[in-house]
This record gives C-alpha cells, structure tokens and sequence, in this order.
C-alpha cells in the first residue's frame, strides 16, 4: 500500500461521481435514506506558475485562471460562494485561509492576494498555487457532523461524532467508532445507528446519516481509498423531501499502487462535466504543502505508482555528503536516526528505501538515480 494524499477537489468528484453507484458491502441493502447535494466546484490552478517568472506573467497567469473558472462555472456569478487553497493543508480556517460568504468579484480579489504568493501555516512555509470555490451553505451549528474512514492492518475503521466544524476538538477521544474487519461485510444500518449515531435524537437525521456511511464505505472500498475524513459533514432536513447530505470540508487519502485496478475509475470522475464520453486526466498525488516534488523525486514516485513494491525517495539536502539507499522502510528510518544520532544530519542528503521485491529494473533505475543525484556535487 502507498497512502498517497488527494486535493480537496477531486476526493470531492469521486463522491460526487460514486456515492450512489458503488456497490453497497451492507449486510443489507437499503435504499438511500438521503439525497446528495448538488456538485458545484470550481478549481482555480496555477500549479504551473513559478514565483521565479515575471510579476507582469504571474497576474496574466492569474487572470486567465479566474476568467476560465468563471467560463466553466457560469453559477460563480449568481451565488455566494466559499473558497480556500486546495493544497493539503490542515486547519485553513484557524490560518486565516478561508473565505465565506462572499461575492465572486470578493472571491477574485481574495485569490489574486494570495495567488502564487509564500504563506506560513504553523512552522510550514509553502506557495499557494491552487484554490477550490464552492457555493456557501447556510447552516446551524448542530447540523454540523464529523466522519471518518480509516485503514488498518486488521481491517477499516469508521469513526464518527456528532459535533462536527472547526472546533471539533479531539476526534481519538470523543469519536464513536465501528470497526470492519478483512473480508467481512459492513455491519447493517440498524447496527451504525445504534454504534455511532446514538446522540443524534432526530429519526430523520440519524436514518439519512446511517445510509449516507453505508454509501460512503462503499465508495472508500470500491476505489482504493485508505482514508477518508468528512468535517463538516452537514444533514440540512426540508419538508416533503429527503434530508440533503453534504460535505463541506474533506481530506483524503487513496492507495497509488492500486491504479492499475481503479485509476479507470478516478479518471472518470475527473471528466470535464461538458464531456459525454471518454475520461478524464489520470489523478494527481500533489506534493505535501511547502514541498515542490524535484524532478527525480517524481520520477521515483512515478515508478512506485506502476509497482507493487515500495520506492521512496525525499530529497532533504541536494548538497549533502551522506547518501542512502536501503533495503526495508523500517531498516532506512534506523539507518536515518543513527547518522543523526552520530552528529552528520545536517549532511545527510536524502531520505528513502526500496523493498517489496521491486524488479531488477526498477532496483537499477532507483540506484542510477540515486547515484546520479550523489555525483552531482564534487
């Protein structure tokens, strides 16, 4: 397995594209007790700009980003919205990085502020170069749930509680949780009511939110996830119609060596709307936020996506005198904290291992790069 980190966005299109085609592992199969929201998402991506290139290219870049969200998405216009960086960043709402309720001219100039432009968030400083606007959803505070899908070595784990949003607290401690072992069904929506939705005291709720996990580990299973985190989850209730369930705030984390079974199925979903055949762009696993992946990095990540072995490679000082390369993940983060641990981490140069039994030819691409990395500086 190789946990790799989606963007907002796209973990939003495969629930959008999935949750109600997936195929249900309940022990029984209800019909759906809630109606998803309306996907409405616009991405505004300049992950091709550099803050190397000219002021005068960098607005231009961000111009023709915000002219072709607006193209695409003509509802901008007519509705207030939300937006954020989509960059893999936790807490954006305590950093200052989100925008609510706002007009598109608002969310424009937001954007055009922070486009392209360094940010800190905690001790972390990175370049924000992609923002996900949504439409702003009105709500009361009690409405507001928190759900999780976690992968263990034992099996799943769903976690949920019934206080949801920016002051969710600690999840570990006051989350309910219903554990699904390997190779066995998903417990019936009777048993998630009574496990995790005990607190909730309205029936409708509690049913639309009991089918809405049935639907959601189906689409966690189905393709690939290995973590899945909903918070807010919001059940907004509306007379003569079934609750809306939506999601508001998600992170997520899909297996990468799973591909070749289920990177058919993210492409799809990442189809332009406008399309009625064919798919989409293959995933994109971007680089944790204040990292930008260097070519070789990408190059090692590329080739761990096409195996079931394990390549990894994290480049932590080019200039570095004390290169590695070891067999086994345990066996590299020893070999790491004893070069520390001697007084050389300053000079170490990288971190990664390969293990898993990788082919003889992607052991020889993985040692070339390596050793071409280390020739580099006298």
């Amino acid at each position: 397995m190789s946990a790799k980190a989606i963007r907002e966005y796209d973990g939003k299109l495969l629930l959008a594209h999935y949750l109600l085609q997936s195929p249900t592992l309940a022990e029984t199969k209800p019909t759906p007790a809630f109606a998803p929201s309306q996907t409405r998402l616009a991405q505004v991506n300049l992950s091709h700009v550099s803050t190397a290139d000219p002021a005068d290219k960098i607005a231009e870049a961000v111009e023709a980003a915000l002219d072709r969200a607006e193209r695409q998405n003509p509802w901008l216009t007519s509705t207030k919205l939300v937006a954020k960086p989509d960059q893999l960043i936790k807490r954006r709402g305590k950093s200052g990085l989100l925008l609510l309720n706002a007009e598109w001219p608002a969310v424009k100039d937001w954007i055009r502020e922070r486009a392209v432009k360094e940010v800190s968030v905690g001790t972390i400083s990175g370049v924000l170069k992609t923002f996900l606007v949504e439409p702003f959803v009105p709500h009361p505070q009690d409405v507001e749930y928190y759900v999780c899908i976690q992968s263990h070595r034992e099996g799943d784990e769903i976690l949920f509680t019934h206080e949801g949003g920016i002051e969710v607290g600690d999840v570990d401690a006051k989350a309910l949780r219903l554990a699904v072992p390997i190779d066995e069904p998903l417990a019936s929506s009777e048993r998630i009511a009574s496990t995790l939705l005990a607190d909730i005291a309205s029936e409708t709720q509690r049913a639309a939110l009991s089918s809405f996990i049935e639907r959601l580990y189906a689409v966690y299973v189905e393709l690939n996830f290995t973590y899945l985190e909903i918070n807010p989850l919001v059940v907004l209730e509306t007379a003569g119609a079934q609750p809306q369930v939506i999601f508001l705030d998600l992170a997520a984390k899909l297996d990468q060596t799973a591909e070749f079974e289920s990177g058919d199925k993210w492409a799809l979903a990442r189809r332009d709307p406008a399309a009625t055949e064919g798919s989409g762009p293959a995933m994109e696993f971007p680089a944790p936020f204040g990292r930008e992946l260097s070519k070789e990095e990408q190059y090692i990540q590329d080739l761990d996506a096409k195996t079931g072995a394990s390549l990894k490679l994290t480049i932590l000082n080019k200039d570095g005198r004390v290169w590695t390369m070891v067999a086994g993940g345990g066996a590299s983060v020893v070999y790491s904290d004893a070069i520390a641990a001697l007084g050389y981490a300053h000079e170490l140069a990288n971190y990664g291992e390969y293990s898993g039994a990788p082919s003889e030819t992607q052991t020889y691409e993985y040692a070339a790069t390596i050793l071409d990395l280390m020739t580099r500086t006298p």
